[in-house]
């Protein structure tokens, strides 16, 4: 279910983050499902235990997950349809910009897109 990617350059427990809202997004994690503990995750990824910790606790910060003591960590029910297609929407952009970019595209030329596709590129503003 959940996944790193040891050759990224993305952090692991930023990863996980990832992975838990992405997957609840996609509505493949439902609310109140229970995550792994922290201590089997970890030995199921073969990370540290701590790393877990941590994109479980910024999970809960931002309010994707809760945590009931001695129960564990549940999937909370902030996302709802519209937030995560935003989630999705933004993952999307931001990989087509970096595709965009490696391929010679500019700053100036992905800004004059954004302006024209939104309405703002009468030259006025």
């Amino acid at each position: 279910m959940l996944t790193v990617n040891f050759s990224s350059r993305t952090p692991v427990y930023q990863q996980l983050y990832d992975d838990v809202v992405r997957l609840t997004s996609l509505g493949v994690l439902k609310s109140h499902t229970k995550l792994p503990p922290v201590r089997t995750l970890a030995t199921e990824l073969g990370i540290n235990p701590n790393t877990v910790q941590k994109a479980y606790k910024m999970l809960e910060l931002d309010g994707y997950v809760y945590s009931t003591v001695g129960r564990g960590s549940f999937i909370s029910d902030k996302l709802d349809q519209n937030e995560a297609e935003k989630i999705k929407a933004r993952k999307d952009l931001k990989q087509t910009i970096e595709h965009a970019y490696k391929r010679g595209i500019t700053k100036e030329e992905m800004l004059s897109m954004v302006k024209e596709v939104t309405g703002g590129g009468n030259g006025n503003d």
